[in-house]
């Protein structure tokens, strides 16, 4: 596995390095595999991936090898409708996947990377949602 890149507020610079990639691709030519990456437009969204409850579960996740939500529910000792709630939307982010539920079977949360390598850039942050004191 390798780690997700997380990112604020570079979307554009995301968007011309893929058009790049694009390029070099249909030219034929070689380049670099890219580090997947997950960008946020605002610090308030990055939060979200971020809060403590979510980073915890991924924690245990990591850990434990839940082979449930209900078991990872009892490993963060949560509710588990809270906990499905929170690996909703980490698989949503796309940093958990689900192996199995079929019919009458459980959900097994799987981390689709290892880690996370976060990148702030305080440099055009003022967009961001930061609240000026």
């Amino acid at each position: 596995m390798t780690k997700l890149k997380v990112t604020v507020g570079e979307g554009n610079d995301l968007d011309e390095t893929t058009k790049k990639r694009l390029k070099a691709a249909q030219a034929g030519e070689a380049f670099e595999d890219a580090q997947p990456v997950l960008n946020f437009d605002s610090f308030a969204e990055l939060s979200r991936l971020l809060s403590p409850k979510n980073l915890e579960l991924l924690e245990a996740i990591a850990a434990a090898e839940p082979d449930s939500i209900r078991e990872a529910a009892e490993l963060v000792d949560r509710d588990y409708k809270q906990v499905h709630r929170n690996l909703t939307e980490l698989t949503d982010l796309g940093v958990i996947d689900f192996e199995g539920g079929d019919p009458g079977l459980p959900k097994k949360p799987v981390l689709a990377y290892d880690g996370l390598e976060i990148n702030l850039s305080f440099n055009n942050s003022n967009n961001l949602g930061a609240t000026p004191r």
